[in-house]
């Protein structure tokens, strides 16, 4: 059975015995109400029947006594299993063993707490529960074995007995009336409760207690509300949050090995180069560009050792930078405007003052002790002749790389092969000691050796510098060749590039314009209608032409150099007095289409090869396509196109019998260890007979005679032969012809021929025949050549040949 908790009885609980009703028991725990309780505990033990005796009521103990806690049994388990047996009573089921199911039933189901009375406890003795309740839930309990059955809490003693009571207080939620339930529900106060037991399927009900046995429930004063116990700090299992943070930790560890095994073992080997890039560096050691020499070794283009220069203009400080500046210039001699200019670019840390300064300059500057300038050896590239052959020879640049003429063309042999120098540095760039370094020892360059004679090139040079001069000409050129072996041995250019200031020089002067600049030859292409003629054998040196001094051919009228009436004139004459109408109808015999084939054998409209720079084909139009004064016009040399060098050329192959020699500029070259190795002879290629040269030959040195225009290209005491040449001039700016082009062949001495000399003027204003502008030319350069050479005169005298019709 339950206890009441000290409340009087009300109807259906023991009838009208009871003392007081609620209101009295609580108000005087040692009055009356006591004796109620007790005497309704007493009827109610008797089943209801007021004529027994009261019986002493069961003395319970309080819980809190106990020395394990208060304990409430579960039912759940095993009573051999002494962990399930009792279980001690946690404090938020409520006072009298109440499972926490019992609180779901909300405010009206819990029992009052509060009050001084017998239903509740001050807040000091609340206060002194919830801390003897604390350290009670600390202490294990004992098995059920050890402990004594006296000191069960009256609670589920009660509770025990109230299952096996089959009165009118056990009923079920449904059997409680339906007014008592809805009064219950309306009484805030300790109106009618409905109390669960642990299994929820019976109920005790309790209807409101009514003052005097009589009348409506009254609603009892409300208690004050006990304060609140202090909370307990529940420590919760801390093996879920181990195993979280122990798989976490498997996470990140995980991640940390993968990233380690592809770190050091799968990209071990990038990463150990890598390191390797950020400690080392690689210093390039420039290798030493080959020289250019002449035939006999004189040096026309040599590499010398230099120091490249550059500052840090941030850690110059600004009251000793005009002091340095004015030092710096001086010794490099700039202007001090460009210095103080880079001293000026404080934000940056490099700065280059000279690339190719002198080694004793450098000196100089480094024991003026100018602060933060640093040196590195280097090559510069030296001209020991300044102008003399420029075109021909090129230059170099600032990265030591050929730009022009052999330099540029020969590159690749010149250059050599550059090292490597790797070395471990600290952080702030300085080598570390001690520490290894790799080495890789440049290749020098190899020596390119010309077939140029120095002085001849020089004389030449000189000699059409100062016919320009004199000339008025805009441009000049002469070529030296061996006829022999058709070796260049002078490529003179007037005006020409000074190799020391090439950056000074107008880029026109940087091609060599005796192997590129392309002109009309004029009568120094008579020489190729001749061979051509007499080759044939459709005329011959004594054949005799009714010349006059103009003739139709299609739709123009040609005329000769000079008016004269019409004559009767040798072949040979016609050749020597340079006659443009005899020329045509000697053409007019031998057909354009064997012109043609003659001109292209000699050389025209193609590449002379052979290594010479920049060497134009010149313009050859096929014979198919001549108009009908073309067909007249190229016989004398309008109407087609050559280089000075592709005229020396036919000049040579006439000179050496008929036998063309592919043009050659390059003597030769060095080996690794330094020895000469020549160059492979040119190619040969007969071009007209050994007859056909001589007789050509003679009609040349008749053209040099008293009684030809190249008289003042006759040098005494030696047979020369040789022809003038004078043509209207295209200039490609204009896009028309405008002025002349004064032009000279020939070789001696003519009986043994050794040299060809060719000398173009291009459009010379004061004279424009070149027998008075170019022949002169000629004679300077072949006497200087000659006599260098030390070529003696045959000393044999021309033979008598017939110049005139009639002799």
């Amino acid at each position: 059975m339950r206890d009441t908790g000290g409340r009087g009885q009300g109807p259906g609980r023991g009838g009208a015995g009871s003392q007081g009703g609620p209101g009295a028991s609580r108000r005087t725990p040692g009055g009356p109400g006591r004796q109620g309780r007790q005497a309704g505990s007493a009827r109610s033990e008797g089943a209801g029947r007021p004529d027994d005796p009261p019986k002493e009521p069961r003395k319970r103990p309080d819980p809190l006594d106990l020395p394990f806690g208060p304990f409430v049994r579960d039912e759940g388990r095993d009573d051999g299993d002494d962990r399930g047996a009792r279980r001690p009573q946690d404090p938020a089921d409520g006072p009298r063993g109440r499972s926490r199911e019992d609180d779901r039933e909300g405010p009206r189901a819990r029992p009052r707490q509060g009050g001084d009375g017998p239903k509740g406890r001050s807040r000091q003795d609340g206060d002194d529960a919830a801390k003897e309740r604390a350290r009670q839930r600390s202490v294990r309990p004992r098995p059920e074995a050890e402990r004594p059955r006296d000191r069960i809490p009256p609670a589920r003693d009660e509770r025990s007995r109230a299952r096996q009571d089959d009165g009118p207080l056990r009923r079920t939620r449904e059997e409680v009336p339906r007014e008592v339930r809805r009064a219950r529900d309306e009484a805030p106060g300790d109106g009618g409760r409905l109390r669960r037991t642990r299994d929820d399927e019976h109920t005790r009900v309790q209807p409101p207690a009514r003052r005097g046995g009589e009348g409506p429930p009254r609603r009892p004063p409300a208690p004050p509300r006990p304060p609140k116990p202090s909370p307990v700090l529940r420590l919760g299992n801390p093996r879920r949050r181990i195993n979280i943070g122990l798989i976490g930790m498997t996470f990140i560890l995980s991640i940390f090995g993968g990233r380690l095994v592809q770190m050091q073992g799968l990209d071990s080997k990038v990463y150990e180069a890598r390191a390797v890039g950020q400690r080392t560096q690689t210093e390039e050691i420039p290798a030493k560009r080959g020289s250019i020499t002449d035939v006999n070794g004189h040096a026309l283009a040599v590499t010398v050792e230099a120091r490249e220069i550059a500052i840090d203009p941030s850690k110059i400080k600004d009251e000793v930078r005009p002091k340095i500046t004015a030092v710096l210039a001086a010794q490099l001699g700039r202007p001090q405007e460009e210095i103080a200019a880079k001293l000026a670019k404080t934000n940056t840390q490099y700065q280059l003052l000279a690339r190719d300064a002198d080694p004793l300059v450098a000196s100089r500057l480094l024991k003026a002790e100018v602060p933060a300038m640093t040196t590195k050896k280097t090559y510069r590239r030296v001209y020991p002749g300044g102008d003399l052959a420029g075109s021909l020879i090129g230059f170099v640049g600032d990265e030591q790389s050929g730009l022009g003429g052999m330099e540029q063309a020969r590159d690749t042999l010149l250059k050599g092969r550059d090292g490597q120098q790797r070395v471990e540095t600290g952080r702030d760039g300085q080598r570390i000691p001690m520490t290894s370094s790799q080495r890789t020892v440049p290749v020098d360059g190899r020596d390119v050796r010309l077939t140029i004679d120095r002085d001849i090139q020089w004389a030449a040079q000189q000699a059409v510098a100062k016919q320009v001069s004199d000339s008025g000409a805009s441009s000049g050129t002469v070529i030296v060749m061996d006829v022999r072996n058709g070796q260049i041995i002078a490529m003179a250019n007037a005006p020409e590039l000074d190799l020391n200031n090439w950056r000074k020089g107008p880029a026109a002067l940087y091609v060599n314009r005796a192997a590129s600049e392309v002109f009309e030859p004029g009568s120094t292409n008579k020489v190729i209608t001749a061979a051509a003629t007499l080759e044939a054998g459709v005329v011959s040196p004594d054949t005799v032409f009714q010349v006059k001094d103009n003739i139709r051919c299609a739709d123009r009228v040609l005329h000769d150099a000079h008016p004269h009436k019409p004559e009767p004139m040798t072949y040979r004459q016609a050749v020597a007095e340079s006659s443009n109408v005899a020329t045509i109808m000697a053409a007019r015999k031998v057909g354009s289409q064997r012109l043609y084939e003659m001109l292209k054998s000699f050389g025209f409209g193609a590449r002379p090869g052979g290594g010479v720079p920049n060497a134009e084909a010149g313009l050859l139009p096929n014979y198919k396509n001549w108009s009908g004064s073309q067909s007249c016009t190229i016989a004398y040399g309008q109407g087609v196109s050559v280089t000075a060098l592709q005229m020396a050329s036919v000049y040579q192959t006439i000179a050496n019998g008929g036998v063309k020699i592919e043009p050659q500029i390059v003597a030769g070259t060095t080996d690794e260890s330094g020895r000469f190795v020549p160059s492979a002879p040119g190619k040969e290629t007969r071009v007209v007979s050994d007859k056909t040269a001589k007789e050509i030959t003679t009609m040349l040195e008749t053209a040099v005679s008293a009684e030809g225009t190249g008289e003042l290209a006759a040098i005494p005491g030696y047979r020369v032969a040789g022809k003038t040449g004078t043509a209207n001039r295209y200039d490609a700016q204009l896009g028309r012809y405008d002025g002349y082009t004064a032009s000279f062949a020939g070789f001696a001495p003519a009986d043994a021929p050794r040299l060809v000399v060719l000398s173009v003027l291009q459009n010379p204003t004061k004279d424009h025949f070149g027998g008075q502008v170019a022949a002169p030319v000629f004679k300077d350069v072949m006497t200087f050549a000659i006599k260098s050479k030390k070529i003696p005169p045959t000393g044999s005298a021309a033979p008598t040949v017939r110049t005139r019709a009639g002799q």
